[in-house]
Protein backbone atom coordinates (compact mmCIF):
# COMPACT_ATOMS: atom_id res chain seq x y z
CA UNK A 1 0.00 0.00 0.00
CA UNK A 2 1.29 3.48 -0.72
CA UNK A 3 0.19 6.96 0.29
CA UNK A 4 -2.13 7.22 -2.72
CA UNK A 5 -4.21 4.41 -1.17
CA UNK A 6 -4.93 6.60 1.88
CA UNK A 7 -7.07 7.79 3.47
CA UNK A 8 -9.57 4.96 3.49
CA UNK A 9 -13.12 4.94 4.78
CA UNK A 10 -13.94 2.68 7.71
CA UNK A 11 -15.96 0.55 5.26
CA UNK A 12 -12.84 0.10 3.10
CA UNK A 13 -10.73 -0.78 6.16
CA UNK A 14 -13.34 -3.37 7.21
CA UNK A 15 -12.96 -5.06 3.81
CA UNK A 16 -9.15 -5.32 3.87
CA UNK A 17 -8.41 -5.99 7.56
CA UNK A 18 -9.19 -9.13 9.53
CA UNK A 19 -11.77 -8.74 12.31
CA UNK A 20 -8.97 -8.61 14.92
CA UNK A 21 -6.96 -6.07 12.94
CA UNK A 22 -10.03 -3.88 12.46
CA UNK A 23 -10.90 -4.04 16.17
CA UNK A 24 -7.42 -2.98 17.24
CA UNK A 25 -6.20 -0.71 14.42
CA UNK A 26 -9.47 1.10 13.73
CA UNK A 27 -11.49 0.72 16.96
CA UNK A 28 -8.58 1.09 19.42
CA UNK A 29 -8.98 -2.37 20.91
CA UNK A 30 -6.29 -4.29 22.79
CA UNK A 31 -5.25 -7.89 22.34
CA UNK A 32 -5.16 -9.95 25.55
CA UNK A 33 -1.81 -9.85 27.37
CA UNK A 34 0.67 -12.66 26.59
CA UNK A 35 -1.21 -13.76 23.44
CA UNK A 36 0.45 -11.71 20.68
CA UNK A 37 2.38 -13.44 17.90
CA UNK A 38 5.38 -11.10 18.31
CA UNK A 39 5.64 -11.13 22.10
CA UNK A 40 8.55 -13.59 22.11
CA UNK A 41 9.87 -12.81 18.60
CA UNK A 42 13.70 -12.79 18.64
CA UNK A 43 14.50 -12.57 14.90
CA UNK A 44 16.25 -9.55 13.43
CA UNK A 45 14.12 -7.30 11.29
CA UNK A 46 11.67 -4.44 11.06
CA UNK A 47 8.13 -4.16 12.40
CA UNK A 48 5.69 -2.34 10.11
CA UNK A 49 2.08 -1.22 10.47
CA UNK A 50 -0.31 -4.08 9.65
CA UNK A 51 -2.69 -1.54 8.12
CA UNK A 52 -0.42 0.27 5.69
CA UNK A 53 3.15 -1.06 5.88
CA UNK A 54 4.63 2.09 7.45
CA UNK A 55 8.00 1.27 9.09
CA UNK A 56 7.64 1.56 12.86
CA UNK A 57 10.09 -0.39 15.04
CA UNK A 58 13.37 -2.27 14.73
CA UNK A 59 14.13 -5.57 16.43
CA UNK A 60 17.24 -3.77 17.75
CA UNK A 61 15.04 -1.76 20.15
CA UNK A 62 12.71 -4.60 21.21
CA UNK A 63 12.94 -5.77 24.81
CA UNK A 64 11.07 -8.02 27.25
CA UNK A 65 9.13 -5.65 29.48
CA UNK A 66 7.15 -8.40 31.20
CA UNK A 67 3.96 -6.47 30.34
CA UNK A 68 2.51 -9.11 28.01
CA UNK A 69 2.87 -7.08 24.81
CA UNK A 70 5.81 -6.54 22.45
CA UNK A 71 7.77 -3.58 23.79
CA UNK A 72 10.29 -1.27 22.18
CA UNK A 73 12.44 1.48 23.67
CA UNK A 74 12.46 3.57 20.48
CA UNK A 75 10.81 4.02 17.08
CA UNK A 76 12.53 3.88 13.69
CA UNK A 77 11.48 7.49 13.04
CA UNK A 78 9.38 9.88 15.10
CA UNK A 79 7.79 10.96 11.81
CA UNK A 80 6.22 7.50 11.46
CA UNK A 81 4.09 7.71 14.61
CA UNK A 82 1.67 10.11 16.23
CA UNK A 83 1.31 10.44 19.99
CA UNK A 84 -2.08 11.41 21.38
CA UNK A 85 -3.33 11.86 24.97
CA UNK A 86 -5.66 9.01 25.93
CA UNK A 87 -7.82 9.42 29.03
CA UNK A 88 -10.10 6.48 28.34
CA UNK A 89 -10.63 3.96 31.12
CA UNK A 90 -10.12 6.77 33.66
CA UNK A 91 -6.34 6.54 33.25
CA UNK A 92 -4.04 9.13 31.67
CA UNK A 93 -1.94 7.46 28.97
CA UNK A 94 -0.32 8.33 25.65
CA UNK A 95 -1.69 6.49 22.62
CA UNK A 96 0.65 5.52 19.77
CA UNK A 97 -0.81 5.79 16.25
CA UNK A 98 0.61 5.13 12.80
CA UNK A 99 1.25 8.53 11.20
CA UNK A 100 0.39 7.23 7.73
CA UNK A 101 -2.97 5.48 8.24
CA UNK A 102 -3.91 6.57 11.77
CA UNK A 103 -4.09 2.98 13.00
CA UNK A 104 -4.00 2.38 16.77
CA UNK A 105 -0.78 0.61 17.72
CA UNK A 106 -0.74 0.73 21.52
CA UNK A 107 0.57 3.10 24.18
CA UNK A 108 3.91 4.54 25.30
CA UNK A 109 5.03 4.80 28.91
CA UNK A 110 7.98 6.48 30.66
CA UNK A 111 9.20 3.32 32.42
CA UNK A 112 11.40 1.80 29.72
CA UNK A 113 15.13 1.12 29.63
CA UNK A 114 17.93 3.51 28.74
CA UNK A 115 18.78 5.31 26.58
CA UNK A 116 15.22 6.62 25.96
CA UNK A 117 13.41 5.55 29.13
CA UNK A 118 10.40 4.79 26.91
CA UNK A 119 8.31 1.63 26.67
CA UNK A 120 6.28 1.48 23.49
CA UNK A 121 3.78 -1.22 24.42
CA UNK A 122 2.38 -2.38 21.06
CA UNK A 123 -0.30 -4.86 20.00
CA UNK A 124 1.11 -7.68 17.83
CA UNK A 125 -2.05 -7.51 15.71
CA UNK A 126 -1.08 -3.94 14.75
CA UNK A 127 2.24 -5.14 13.33
CA UNK A 128 3.75 -7.20 10.55
CA UNK A 129 7.37 -8.35 10.67
CA UNK A 130 9.92 -8.22 7.88
CA UNK A 131 13.14 -10.19 8.40
CA UNK A 132 16.47 -8.50 7.71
Amino acid sequence: MDKSDLPKSEKEWKKILSDKEFLILRRKGTEPAFTGKYLNQKEKGIYVCAGCGNTLFSSETKFDSGSGWPSFWDVVSEKNILLKPDNSLGVSRVEVLCSLCGGHLGHVFDDGPKPTGKRFCINSVSLNFKKN
